[in-house]
């Protein structure tokens, strides 16, 4: 039988959980609709009581999307829930996932409540959950390391309640795929009604498992997984979308279904979520990094040349991988701009936000000849309306010679008031952060100092990525110019202005 597998991206909530990975509202659109255009069944858009902003870009999501179902994290507590309810309220088909530890270890240290206490308060949530919508998900957290015969109890009764999708997560990535399958089977023959939920996985990569661990989950019966973009999560990251989706497709004879992702859309999808969160895909990584498709072997050149399928399993443009797609230059116009973006999926809110943007693509057609699409996004991600400016930079000069001390000398706004510094440094990108922090003192420790060509040529975009650190939080920074050194200062002052934001927002997990 060949059945449907739903795919659950959670890139937008457990992916955001990725130390400096923190998306605004605009980004978590850009990508949500990138992912309605990849036919993903389910988008969970975030937790929406971690913060307001977070409760904010949740509604914004759900009210955007038409074609996937929205959905929202919650703990099994009243307030999350009907936080969450409020939030994907608009949606055309909205989800509530609601959650609690189930695990020894968890239920003693963490939540400080006997096994009866967690059963009744996980009921109790599924009935708050029905409140606002009918497809509501539970998840037993950490079921990867908790009894399974309190798993079936816990299940037998959310499913009574009214719970219509059943989620195992692996949380902290312990299972190895034989048990983990053998547990999905269990459970599914175990539990009463269970031919009357979907049976979901959650797979985390703390020991590189996730992918195969959700897979070995597939062959025992579950018909949800699970995943994000790039892998991208917290820790070591979760189950990789791209990798679920192929090895589905491409081992039909194995996995008796398939998604009805399109799959076309999944490099570009890649490539947007890591010039939003700066974390770059590995060359080496499955279907979407650079040598994904390379072969560099002259054997394996000469059979790729005969026979495609000698070592190709899958066609590059299946996935998405074609040639820079050269859309504008400098005599294009406002509107095929506005156009070109809304196919991006960037929105356009206002006539100031297109006419600042407007004015960034004029400044950049004046240096390169040819705007590929990264380089649009780069220009969007660029865009420092969000967060609140507290240092901009206004004008930079930079000076490197063989045998003298490279120095820097840039004019901040810092909160509208101009001041201007100089400084040395081991090099001039050195000279740059040296000069910035005279001025910004913030105390913030480097963490990663990224840069990325965007495209091809020596005219292309520099995409630099900066993560600073400040007591226990992370933010990356990003910034893009022709020239690497203005850019990886606007980088900085991105990371800062982050920094100098400072919303406080709650882990689910905690």
């Amino acid at each position: 039988m060949n059945d449907q597998l739903i795919i659950f991206d959670t890139t937008l909530r457990d992916g955001e959980q990725s130390p400096g990975a923190s998306m605004t509202r605009d980004e978590k659109l850009r990508i949500a609709r990138q992912l309605e255009r990849m036919r993903v069944n389910v988008i969970e858009a975030g937790f929406a009581a971690a913060s307001n902003g977070d409760f904010e870009a949740v509604k914004a999501v759900a009210e955007a999307i038409k074609d996937s179902t929205v959905c929202s994290l919650a703990r099994a507590n009243e307030a999350d829930i009907r936080r969450a309810g409020e939030a994907v309220r608009p949606a055309v088909s909205s989800r509530i996932h609601t959650f609690i530890a189930t695990s020894p270890i968890h239920m003693e240290k963490k939540l400080r409540m006997s096994p009866d206490e967690v059963v009744a308060q996980a009921v109790r949530a599924i009935g708050w959950a029905r409140q606002y919508t009918d497809d509501v998900e539970f998840s037993a957290e950490d079921a990867g390391r908790s009894e399974i015969d309190f798993l079936c109890r816990i299940f037998e009764e959310v499913i009574k309640a009214g719970a219509t999708t059943i989620n195992v997560p692996d949380t902290v990535g312990y299972n190895v795929p034989e048990q983990f399958a053998a547990t999905i089977r269990t459970l599914i023959e175990r539990v009463p009604n269970s031919d009357k939920v979907v049976w979901s996985v959650h797979c985390h990569n703390d020991l590189g498992l996730a992918v195969a661990n959700s897979l070995a989950a597939v062959r025992a019966g579950a018909r949800q997984v699970e995943c994000t973009i790039n892998g991208l999560g917290e820790r070591a990251g979760n189950a990789s979308l791209e990798e679920i989706v192929m090895a589905v497709r491409t081992r039909r004879d194995v996995y008796q279904c398939d998604t009805r992702i399109d799959t076309t859309h999944i490099v570009p999808a890649s490539k947007l979520v890591s010039g939003i969160t700066g974390f770059a895909v590995q060359p080496n990584k499955a279907i979407v990094g650079a040598n994904a498709f390379a072969h560099e072997s002259g054997i394996h050149q000469d059979g790729v040349l005969k026979h495609r399928e000698t070592y190709e399993i899958m066609r590059a443009e299946d996935v998405g991988w074609t040639a820079n797609k050269l859309v504008m230059g400098k005599h294009s116009g406002r509107n095929a701009f506005r156009s070109r973006l809304q196919e991006l999926g960037v929105v356009i809110e206002s006539e100031e936000q297109l006419n600042s943007a407007f004015a960034r693509f004029k400044a950049l057609a004046d240096k390169k000849h040819e705007i590929f699409d990264e380089d649009l996004q780069a220009l969007m991600n660029d865009d420092s309306s969000e967060p609140k400016e507290h240092y901009r930079l206004l004008s930079s000069s930079f000076h490197s010679e063989t045998g003298e001390l490279p120095c820097a000398r840039v004019t901040l706004a810092v909160d509208g008031r101009e001041q201007n510094v100089e400084s040395s440094g081991s090099g001039p990108v050195d000279a740059a952060f040296k000069a910035i922090e005279s001025i910004a003192d913030s105390r913030a420790e480097l963490l990663l100092y990224s840069v990325n060509a965007i495209t091809t040529g020596t005219d292309a975009q520099g995409e630099v990525t900066v993560r600073l650190a400040r007591d226990g939080k992370v933010v990356n920074g990003q910034g893009a110019d022709t020239d690497i050194i203005v850019a990886s200062a606007k980088a900085y002052l991105n990371a800062l202005n982050k920094l100098e934001a400072g919303t406080e927002k709650l882990n689910p997990q905690v």
